[in-house]
């Protein structure tokens, strides 16, 4: 069997605010998690995240553990995390070789010998897939990656629709697997493959638009979803857009979302609106802490951290970045940036506010709130607030 490992950048400052609160290998690009894209390529569970040592502590289920940079034996595959491969596996050759998309090197194929993180000279290898710069491509990515992921689900023998649904397109292009549908759903498949895992759950009265995956454990509680990928456990509401759910994220009320990316454990308040599109129609940037980032993108709305919250009714505008933990509750239009753990202006979150709040919520989708998670969290608070 062949080892897996990935790679996480050194610089996380592209990718705030999840570069602090999680691999960036854990981000979803499409409809998997850019770890599951590599396991894909290789056919094996990932034996370790090479990270930054402030992520030592990083605690969630079923995730590999996080490393200390070293030497990698033979048989072995060492990703970059951010790259999220696509498509077929290459023709591995029998010898050791760089994997390159586009010119750059995004992986390292070790067939004999071992990689050590200095090797340039082996030969090349072409990948397909989509190199990723910062958090803004999560966007990027889904754009390229989903309509390919939900068309493989096709195969599967998917659940029959209740009588009263509504089909506009083909309806083998509506995979079914295992989820609750109530009758007088809306399907566009015209555009793409739908996709409903198990346990998932939507209301009458809802429209959905391919492609669109909707992960295990969803519940689509009614409005226009489109071009969307929702991770596990999420329960989402109102006009959704070419945005991605990491998973666990509550928007149970109207408001619109548009090309936007939502952290783990987000509560997104009744009528929280995003802007994804500036009036000039010109190029987005982000107010990134430390630099300013040209995101090459004209539509871009909010990158949510894990465990921000907003209040009912809360405006966000073009290209906006909430740090983890924050609490948005401006009057009018939202700052641009919005520092973690934010209460309310140059105002900081209480520490064990925060850890009281978690620790109710996550046992909501019967997730264990953990000594490790609350060590976790407990570091990721004083990093962000003593900075």
């Amino acid at each position: 069997m062949t080892d897996l490992y990935l790679l996480e950048p050194v610089d996380v400052d592209p990718w705030f605010p999840y570069g602090d609160s999680r691999p960036i290998c854990e981000l979803r690009a499409g409809a998997w998690l850019i770890r599951e894209r590599w396991e894909a390529i290789v056919d094996s569970r990932t034996r370790g995240v090479f990270a930054p040592e402030h992520l030592n502590l990083f605690a969630e289920d079923s995730t590999p553990p996080v490393l200390r940079q070293e030497a990698v034996a033979a048989p072995a595959l060492v990703g970059r995390s951010d790259f999220a491969p696509s498509g077929a596996a290459p023709d591995f050759p029998a010898g050791s070789a760089r994997l390159v998309n586009d010119g750059d090197t995004v992986g390292w194929w070790v067939a004999d010998g071992q990689w050590d993180g200095s090797t340039t000279d082996w030969p090349e290898l072409e990948i397909e897939g989509v190199s990723l710069r910062g958090s803004y491509d999560i966007v990027t990515a889904l754009e390229h990656l989903l309509a390919a992921d939900v068309i493989d689900f096709v195969h599967e023998r998917g659940d029959s629709l209740p009588d009263g649904s509504i089909i506009i397109g083909e309806p083998a292009n509506i995979v079914s697997m295992g989820a609750v549908i109530e009758p007088g759903v809306t399907f566009d498949s015209r555009n793409g493959v739908i996709v409903i895992e198990q346990h998932a759950y939507v209301k009458a009265g809802t429209r959905l638009e391919g492609p669109l995956y909707i992960g295990p454990g969803t519940e689509v509680l009614g409005g226009e979803i489109r071009n969307s990928s929702f991770g596990p456990r999420c329960h989402v509401r109102g006009e959704i857009s070419s945005s991605v759910f990491l998973g666990y994220a509550n928007k149970g009320h109207e408001g619109f979302i548009g090309h936007s990316v939502v952290g783990r454990w987000v509560n997104l308040g009744a009528g929280t609106t995003t802007s994804n599109l500036k009036n000039t129609y010109g190029e987005v940037k982000q107010d990134v802490p430390g630099r300013p980032v040209d995101t090459g993108r004209q539509f871009l709305g909010t990158i949510f951290g894990d465990h921000a919250k907003t209040a009912i009714g809360t405006l966000m505008p073009t290209g906006a970045l909430v740090g983890a933990g924050a609490n948005v509750l401006s009057e009018g239009t939202a700052p641009k940036y919005v520092r973690p753990f934010a209460w309310s202006g140059s105002e900081l979150m209480n520490l064990e506010g925060f850890l009281r709040t978690a620790e109710r919520v996550m046992p909501r989708r019967n997730v264990t709130f953990t000594p490790q998670v609350r060590d976790f969290l407990t570091d990721i608070y004083h990093r962000a607030t003593d900075a």
